[in-house]
Order: C-alpha cells, then sequence, then structure tokens
C-alpha cells in the first residue's frame, strides 16, 4: 500500500516542480543534468499551480520547451528524491501530455494531478529525463522543490 502513494506522487511529478506563494503560479528554476550538453530539447521554464504545493489538492505542471527537430514520440523517465533519498521512479508516455508529433520549436509539456494527503512534507528534487521512440536523450533537468507543512484547506480558513 505504500507504493501506491509514491505511484501518485511520481505522475504528480511529471512535469515536474517549484517554490513560493500558495495560490499562485511559480516559474520554478531547472538544471540541465550536464551543463556541457546540446540537447534538442531546450527547457524555458517550468511553472506550477498553485505554489508552494499543497498536499491533498489538484497541482498542474507546464514545461515549456524549445525543439530543433520534429519529435514523433518518446517517453519522460522521472526519479524524485526526498532529502537526498531515492523515492521514486517512473516512465511516462510524452504524447499524453503533449501534443504529438512535436514540430520543431515551441512546445509545452503539461500535467496535473492531486498530491496524495499522506504524502511528507518537506524538500525534493525531481530529475527529468525526455527520450525519443529510439531512446535517444533529448534533454535531462533537475528541479528542487517542497511540499507545504500546512494543506490548503487550513490556510482557507485563516
Amino acid at each position: 500500500m505504500a507504493g501506491v502513494p509514491m505511484k501518485l506522487f511520481g505522475c504528480f511529478l511529471v512535469a515536474l516542480c517549484l517554490l513560493v506563494p500558495l495560490i499562485s503560479a511559480k516559474a520554478t528554476d531547472v538544471k540541465y543534468c550536464d551543463k556541457k550538453a546540446n540537447y534538442i530539447v531546450k527547457v524555458n521554464g517550468l511553472d506550477i499551480d498553485p505554489y508552494p504545493i499543497s498536499r491533498g489538492s489538484n497541482t498542474t505542471f507546464a514545461i515549456s520547451a524549445t525543439t530543433g527537430q520534429p519529435i514523433t514520440g518518446g517517453k519522460l523517465v522521472i526519479d524524485v528524491s526526498y532529502f537526498w533519498f531515492h523515492v521514486h521512479s517512473e516512465d511516462r508516455d510524452l504524447c499524453k501530455d503533449t501534443s504529438c508529433p512535436i514540430n520543431v520549436g515551441d512546445f509545452l509539456v503539461s500535467h496535473s494531478q492531486e498530491l496524495p494527503g499522506i504524502t511528507p512534507p518537506g524538500s525534493y528534487t525531481l530529475t527529468m529525463k525526455m527520450v525519443d521512440g529510439n531512446n535517444n536523450q533529448l534533454t535531462c533537468i533537475t528541479v528542487d522543490f517542497s511540499i507545504g507543512f500546512i494543506a490548503e484547506e487550513t490556510l482557507a480558513v485563516m
């Protein structure tokens, strides 16, 4: 049963993750896994709404990116760490979170999910690799984010 919340958590984190005031979107800084790599997909930013993430609420992750070549399909390979301890891995079909084929230029990868109420609050790191249908790496990013200690319903009463 403990694997179910982490599985949901991983789906929730597609795209992926976050920081700052509770009921507004936050553009989150992303870092490339290899600063010297010449990735085909360049990530322009990540927006999380609402941020900080609140357990038990629906959150949307939107990654804006640019590609220099068409992409017909592929997957997102997601790894999540909680305070430096690996807690979840997941592969997602890229075409479920964006329209395929992806033409040269700008595109958006977006996913919404409710984080289970039992997810521990604290600091997380998400690593996301995007690979094409032949398993060629298109990009790789890491994002640090946090899950709030106070549920949104509690803040609404204040």
